[in-house]
């Protein structure tokens, strides 16, 4: 079988492309590696999307998946090694071995968490490091944690934590963070957190389990004994799988602009792995009907 459109990725931006698309009558199929609904079903709570006042990411995710399949879209859990440019159809191959063909490639990969890139860090993680406080926050309840990052996602984990956690250290290398104002003065009530400006982390101590880091505030270092330390400093797009496709700028992102076109033709990019000043769940949403559209444009 030829499917008309093939989506890599089954997060947000994915899920609305293959709704959009079926919705078209366009066949789908939607390959993803890890869970569909993609980093969304980490937050606990999601109170920016549209007509919906406050709904846990988990649950979004799933009425997102449910919509795509209810309008045709068949789904694979697998990963996806490559995709090949074969003219009018393209050959998408998964690791599994399993290959599938198509007229048009939806890139919808999304973006890694970054790491801190600091010796033990592969090593800690799972034991101690985390990038995820919705799947790991529970395993620290009444210990003493940190978040790392100037962001709105470590100020929801902060958040989050400090509703768990004993102590949450929030670390940030400048004076002042990049979230939010409101989620910054929530925090603020908190008496369990203290904040840490110009600071950042120069060390993780612990062998087999994380027992503290060092910090480095204005030039003076010092250590911090502590339980969990959860990394939230932005994340990776993964694109590499599609580099002879798409152009990349230099972080890696595919350098597309709004049309969420590609130098090849037949193949689309959206979502977090597009260059984009702007990445929340509606931005990546809409890419997904663009790009959907554009492909079936692009078929037809």
């Amino acid at each position: 079988m030829i499917y008309d459109i093939i989506i890599v990725g089954g997060g947000p931006a994915g899920l609305t492309a293959a709704t959009y698309a079926c919705r078209a009558g366009k066949s789908v199929l939607i390959i993803e590696k890890a869970a569909f609904g993609g980093q969304i079903t980490w937050s606990p709570k999601v109170e920016n999307f549209p007509s919906v006042v406050s709904i846990s990411g988990a649950e979004l995710g799933d009425r997102m998946m449910e919509q795509a399949m209810e309008q045709g879209s068949e789904v694979e859990l697998d990963e996806v090694v490559s995709v090949e440019d074969m003219g009018e159809k393209k050959r998408v191959v998964c690791l599994s071995g399993a290959e599938f063909f198509c007229h048009a490639v939806i890139v919808a990969v999304g973006a890694k968490p970054r790491t801190l890139g600091l010796e033990k860090e592969a090593a800690l993680t799972g034991n101690g490091v985390c990038y995820c406080a919705v799947c790991d926050g529970a395993f620290y309840k009444n210990r003493v944690v940190a978040v790392s990052g100037g962001g709105n996602s470590a100020l929801q984990d902060a958040l989050l934590l400090a509703d768990k956690c004993k102590k949450v250290y929030l670390i940030h290398r400048r004076d002042h963070f990049r979230g939010e104002a409101k989620l910054v003065e929530a925090l603020e009530q908190r008496e369990n957190v203290e904040f840490l400006l110009n600071t950042s982390v120069t060390a993780l101590l612990g062998d087999e389990e994380l027992t503290g880091i060092t910090v480095n505030t204005d030039g003076k270092e010092r250590n911090i004994a502590l339980d969990g330390l959860f990394v939230a400093i932005g994340h990776a797009p993964q694109n590499d799988v599609f580099a002879s496709l798409v152009e990349l700028d230099a972080s890696g992102y595919a350098d597309s602009g709004e049309d969420c076109t590609t130098k090849t033709a037949g193949v689309f990019v959206a979502g977090d792995c597009r260059k984009k000043s702007v990445r929340q769940i509606t931005t990546a949403a809409a890419d997904g009907a663009v790009a959907a559209l554009a492909a079936v444009k692009y078929i037809s």
